[in-house]
C-alpha cells in the first residue's frame, strides 16, 4: 500500500504552490505515494497559470477526508475559502491565516493517523502569528503538538531541527534563537539531549547503526583554551564526554570555519551546530536542494530548506528540487522506521556468562596490544 503524504501549501503569496505543482507533475512521485495537498484548488489554479503551459490545466481530485484519496492523482483537501486574496510577493494577514488553517488541518489528520507523514511548504513566521500559533517556526509548533508531555503539560522531548542532503546532515542546538541569546541557551544538559536525539534519529530514521557525530564549538577557534570564550571548556567538552560515556560516538568541539573549509564534515554522519546560521550557512552554501527534517518526534515531517521566496513568487522561477527531495525523504524515513521496528522486534536475550567462566572480558574496540595481553593472561591461567 502506498503511503499517504500530506503536503501543506504554506504562504499563498509565496512559492509554495509553485514548487508543489512542479513536484506533483512528476509522474514517478505518484507511483510511490498518494499525495494530499492541504490548501485550496482555486488558489492553486491561480498559481498554475503563472507556470509553464503544461501546468495550466493541472487538476486536483477534491476530497473531504484522507480516506477518500485516490492513487495515481494529486488529491486536495480545501482548508480556506476561494475568496482568500492572493498578492504575489506580499506578506498579508490573510496569507498567514490561510497557512495556519492548512497546517492545523494537516496536523489533526497526522495525529489521527490518517496520513503517514507531513511535508510543509514555507510559511511566513511573522504573518502566521496568532493566539493559535505563537511559535518561531514549524519545529516548535510540532513539538507542542506531538512531543510526549509530563504531568504539567511540558514537553518531555525536544524536537531537533536537522538539515539533510546527500552531502551532509546538520542539526542545531538552538533553532530560531536571536544571536544575543545563544550563549545563555547553550548548556551541558541541552547539548547532551540534542546529541541523544540526533544519535537515535540517525539510527532509526537513516539506518546508520553506529553514527559518528561532530560537535561544533561556539566561539572562534574553539575558544583558544579560554582566551576568547570558555563555553567549550566548561560546557561543550563535558557534554561530549558524557555522551561518550553513554555509548555515543561524539567528537569535538571543532572550530566551525576550519571544519567546513577543510571538508572535515565528510568524515562524519552528522554535525551538531550550536546555532542556526553556524549550521545553515555552510549547508546552504554547499547544497540548496537539501531538506529540513524534524527529528525526535513520533511523527515524520519534512520541508524544503528555503523560505517563501516572495522576490520570485508568481514568476515561474522557483526550483522544486528541494520540495521534491522533501517528499522523497519523508518516504525514505517511513521505510527506515519500519525496518528499524522490524529488526528490533522481539530481540533475543543476551545469555549471562557462567560464573565458572574465568575468561577475561574484552570490551568492544579495545586496542590490539591490550587484546594480546589479555589472551596471554588467559593462557597463563
Amino acid at each position: 500500500m502506498k503511503p499517504i503524504i500530506g503536503i501543506t501549501a504554506g504562504d499563498i503569496n509565496g512559492i509554495g504552490y509553485e514548487v508543489i505543482l512542479k513536484t506533483l507533475s512528476e509522474p514517478h512521485l505518484k507511483e510511490i505515494c498518494t499525495p494530499i495537498v492541504y490548501g485550496n484548488a482555486k488558489l492553486a489554479t491561480l498559481h498554475a497559470k503563472t507556470l509553464q503551459e503544461e501546468l495550466h490545466s493541472f487538476t486536483f481530485h477534491i476530497i473531504q477526508d484522507p480516506k477518500e484519496a485516490k492513487d495515481g492523482v494529486a488529491n486536495l483537501i480545501t482548508c480556506y475559502a476561494n475568496e482568500t486574496p492572493v498578492s504575489f510577493g506580499t506578506s498579508t494577514p490573510e496569507a498567514g491565516k490561510a497557512a495556519f488553517q492548512a497546517l492545523d488541518r494537516a496536523c489533526k489528520d497526522l495525529k489521527a493517523g490518517k496520513i503517514a507523514a507531513l511535508v510543509t511548504a514555507p510559511i511566513n513566521k511573522d504573518n502566521i502569528q496568532s493566539e493559535a500559533f505563537s511559535f518561531t517556526g514549524h519545529t516548535e509548533y510540532l513539538t507542542s503538538l506531538f512531543a510526549e508531555k509530563d504531568e504539567t503539560g511540558a514537553p518531555l522531548q525536544e524536537a531537533l531541527m536537522m538539515m539533510t542532503s546527500d552531502l551532509m546532515r546538520i542539526a542545531l542546538v538552538c533553532n530560531h534563537t536571536p544571536i544575543a541569546k545563544v550563549s545563555s541557551m547553550i548548556s551541558e544538559e541541552r547539548i547532551l539531549r540534542k546529541l541523544t536525539t540526533l544519535n537515535k534519529s540517525l539510527q532509526q530514521d537513516f539506518t546508520i547503526r553506529m553514527p559518528r557525530i561532530a560537535v561544533l564549538a561556539l566561539n572562534p577557534h574553539a575558544g583558544d583554551n579560554g582566551l576568547i570564550g570558555n563555553e567549550e571548556q566548561e560546557i561543550i567538552v563535558p557534554a561530549i564526554k558524557k555522551a561518550n560515556e553513554q555509548g555515543l560516538y561524539a567528537f569535538g568541539p571543532y572550530s566551525a570555519d576550519g571544519f567546513f573549509g577543510a571538508g572535515q564534515y565528510t568524515h562524519f554522519d552528522a554535525v551538531l551546530a550550536m546555532y542556526h546560521d553556524q549550521g545553515l550557512i555552510p549547508f546552504k552554501s554547499l547544497d540548496m536542494s537539501g531538506v529540513n527534517y524534524t527529528a525526535g518526534l513520533p511523527v515524520i515531517r519534512t520541508s524544503p530548506d528555503h523560505g517563501t521566496g516572495y522576490d520570485i513568487a508568481g514568476k515561474n522561477m522557483a526550483d522544486p528540487t528541494s520540495m521534491r527531495h522533501a517528499v522523497y525523504t519523508a518516504i525514505d524515513v517511513l521505510k527506515a522506521r519500519a525496518l528499524d521496528k522490524e529488526i528490533n522486534a522481539d530481540p533475543l536475550p543476551i545469555p549471562e556468562r557462567p560464573k565458572e567462566d574465568k575468561r577475561p572480558h574484552i570490551p568492544f574496540f579495545v586496542p590490539t596490544d591490550k587484546v594480546d595481553k589479555a589472551e596471554k593472561t588467559d593462557k597463563t591461567e
